[in-house]
């Protein structure tokens, strides 16, 4: 049931002149919605002992993990401070949401190449490629223009635009990876999408492709690389987003620096991209050689 509340109006031109992406705009207003319709009533009108009261719903009830209950506390949180403008609340600084810290799976090359390696579909093939060979996000990939693409530089580099928190940043590209690009988009020749979805006409032609009137959805690259995995056989866990995981490890194998890398796939805090250090056995190998020779000095 939808409720048409007045402060859920303005709640919705709140959000809107703020300069959030537009899934947060999306979760901020379905939280006060939930909220509206879990009392029945106008949400500006709640008291603060409700607003505690539907979190411990949340918790006890719904039993709402850390992440589905961070963005609840985040979007009541400016519902509540910014539209209706509440004044002297503890309740949100009393939602404690600690997130959960688990290390990302990572395939081996290999098993990156045994995955890649069984796609046919030449859009979703080169696509997924680019995604290793960049650390991109699927949404990222799916978005790219052709002349995101500077081959003529030197060094190559791809130019991801608008991405998450809406920054810009370049990706070193290798020349191989540019001539691939290239006879892929030549195979089409759309001048707006790299990626094309498919037209009217027959499925995989450059025709189809050339008539796209947006780019390849994120939900048709990751069910292909669904199919890939269960082909491959590589982890059943393993996602697109696993192979961005995947090229800042092996990034991190051939002695890149940790905080290149972090700038590579956009991170803001070189914390975020620590997390990589925990997950190449090669980086553990070199920490024992580099511990046996400083072991060594000690009794030269």
């Amino acid at each position: 049931m939808q409720y048409n509340y007045p402060c859920l109006t303005r709640f919705q031109e709140l959000v809107e002149l703020k300069d959030y992406r537009p899934p947060t705009k999306r979760e901020y207003l379905r939280q006060a919605r939930r909220l509206a319709e879990h009392f029945r009533s106008d949400p500006g009108g709640l008291s603060e002992a409700q607003v505690r009261e539907y979190f411990v719903y949340l918790r006890q009830v719904r039993r709402y993990q850390s992440a589905s209950m961070h963005m609840a506390r985040a979007g009541l949180r400016c519902f509540f401070l910014e539209a209706v403008k509440v004044s002297g609340w503890t309740v949100f600084e009393e939602v404690r949401v600690s997130r959960a810290k688990r290390l990302p799976l990572v395939l081996s090359r290999a098993e990156v190449a045994a995955v890649l390696g069984v796609l046919r579909a030449p859009r979703f093939r080169v696509c997924l490629r680019l995604i290793y060979h960049c650390g991109l996000r699927v949404s990222e990939a799916v978005r790219l223009a052709p002349r995101d693409v500077h081959g003529k530089e030197q060094p190559p580099r791809l130019h991801i635009k608008n991405a998450k928190g809406g920054k810009d940043r370049y990706v070193p590209l290798s020349p191989q990876m540019v001539e691939e690009l290239r006879e892929w988009w030549r195979s089409h020749r759309h001048p707006d999408w790299l990626f094309p979805s498919l037209g009217t006409r027959r499925p995989g032609s450059g025709e189809a492709l050339r008539e796209a009137t947006q780019g390849m959805s994120t939900a048709a690259v990751q069910i292909a690389f669904g199919f890939a995995r269960a082909e491959s056989g590589i982890h059943p866990a393993a996602t697109v987003h696993t192979l961005r995981h995947s090229y800042a490890t092996h990034l991190l194998e051939e002695g890149v620096s940790l905080r290149q890398i972090g700038h590579y796939l956009g991170h803001e805090s070189l914390d975020t991209t620590a997390i990589y250090t925990h997950l190449t056995a090669i980086s553990e190998a070199r920490t024992q050689t580099a511990l046996q020779r400083l072991y060594r000095s000690l009794n030269a």
